[in-house]
């Protein structure tokens, strides 16, 4: 086994090693672009971590590692587009530093890229990878869409918000780290509870994404502190505080998600208010926390070694204490 920081080297490695400059270069230009930003890569690492659990070399998951790292950029370049988002990993994003066809165009490529990665593998792990690849990438447009709906929907609930954030985040987490399962042929049993931890710390990592999205360091945080709330998205954080607030508050923040308003900051300003002082923010970091513990729970109903189970708790800890 590697270190975590070993990983992410191994997976920039195999992706420059990968990136080709080819015409017509306003296609693939903005795709290296968006790949080259950075950022820590969770869902590649998991990949070929979770191949090493199962004892196979990492080196055989690099190319479903990639698959995944490619096809989890050509969501946020969709996203960025839907959102209008000004910036990605503190960086301009694609549709604003070319244009909103060319990052339609780039992303559409960067999909059936992904798709290409699978092409290593022998047919029989072909197409276990393909299908849970396929299941999931729709589950993915689903939950997108389920976000936009519920922009102008003031019924939101919790059960429809989780489902929402299973869909859109949490199923690529989850495939993620079953693929190294699949790589490894590892026993049914193991690589569905390992999908459940992946699932259980998808949930967990986009409940903290709601809320450094409101309270996190703009220096570190990497995009628009705020964004959620001038796109009036209703977060865990929003649909908390309307349980918990004031009747007074509760008007208060639907009204300030019901509208755009011109001065954004004091429309954060406000909704921060709400959500601190109805509890909100406090109940989000428990459901936080309890996604994270019931994601070590299954941790130890796996068949592998403690040395191994370890590296997966510290990896799922290290990530529940990110600030960006």
């Amino acid at each position: 086994m590697h270190t975590v920081s070993q990983y992410q080297e191994f997976v920039i490695e195999y992706l420059q090693s990968q990136l080709e400059v080819k015409e017509p270069k306003n296609l693939y230009e903005p795709i290296h672009y968006i790949l080259g930003l950075g950022g820590k890569r969770i869902r590649p690492v998991l990949t070929v971590m979770s191949a090493e659990i199962f004892d196979v070399s990492y080196k055989k998951a690099l190319p479903a590692a990639l698959a995944v790292e490619i096809f989890h950029n050509f969501s946020l370049v969709h996203d960025d587009i839907m959102d209008d988002a000004p910036l990605r990993r503190g960086n301009t994003t694609v549709h604003e530093k070319w244009n909103t066809n060319t990052a339609i165009l780039s992303g559409d490529a960067m999909l059936i890229l992904a798709y290409q990665y699978f092409e290593f593998y022998e047919p029989k792990i072909f197409r276990k990878l393909a299908k849970l690849f396929s299941k999931t990438a729709l589950r993915v447009c689903e939950g997108q869409q389920m976000d936009v709906d519920f922009e102008t929907r003031q019924d939101v609930t919790i059960p429809e918000y989780m489902k929402m954030i299973e869909y859109k985040t949490a199923v690529l987490v989850a495939a993620a780290i079953k693929m190294g399962a699949i790589i490894a042929e590892a026993a049914t049993e193991n690589a569905d509870l390992i999908y459940d931890f992946g699932l259980n710390l998808g949930l967990a990592f986009q409940l903290q994404d709601d809320y450094l999205d409101a309270f996190g360091n703009p220096e570190t945080f990497g995009k628009q502190l705020g964004g959620d709330i001038i796109e009036n998205k209703k977060t865990y954080l929003y649909l908390k505080a309307m349980e918990f607030a004031s009747e007074a508050d509760k008007q208060k923040l639907a009204d300030l998600f019901s509208t755009q308003i011109e001065d954004n900051a004091v429309k954060i300003i406000q909704a921060k208010e709400i959500f601190v002082n109805s509890g909100a923010a406090t109940a989000t970091q428990k459901a936080i926390e309890e996604y994270t513990f019931k994601a070590f729970d299954l941790l130890d109903q796996m068949k592998i070694k403690d040395d191994k189970r370890q590296i997966l708790r510290a990896f799922g800890e290290n990530l529940m204490g990110r600030k960006v």
